[in-house]
């Protein structure tokens, strides 16, 4: 089962949801925000993807931070308990494929060719 990862009212997991259920394809949704950053599943995405995919500079929640805590962002053992603590700060959606993939974000292109 493909398990979407995200926050309900980002636009971004908005869109993949909706793009998933127009296709009608079956996934779980795991909410950031009510069931939090599952620990065991970010080690993997942080080893798959590498820190820099996965932390997302662009967002609200990176520029809301002090200086000193965005400074102090610098590799995977830095990023890691940022994103635990703040899961804002993680790229939106992060996707576990059923071939045991993970991918971060939303293109239409690549996920057609994944269901």
């Amino acid at each position: 089962m493909i398990t979407l990862h995200g926050i309900p009212n980002c636009d971004t997991v908005k869109k993949a949801r909706a793009w998933l259920g127009a296709r009608g394809v079956a996934h779980a949704f795991h909410d950031f925000k009510k069931q939090g950053v599952p620990e065991a599943a970010l080690d993997t995405w942080l080893a798959s993807l590498g820190w820099e995919a996965l932390l997302n500079r662009k967002g609200t929640t990176w520029r809301g931070l002090d200086d000193a805590t965005r400074a102090a962002v610098v590799d995977a053992a830095s990023a890691r308990p940022a994103l635990l603590a703040q899961p804002s700060l993680i790229k939106r959606p992060v996707v576990q494929w059923d071939d045991g993939t993970v991918t971060a974000g939303f293109d239409a292109a690549d996920w057609q060719r994944r269901v």
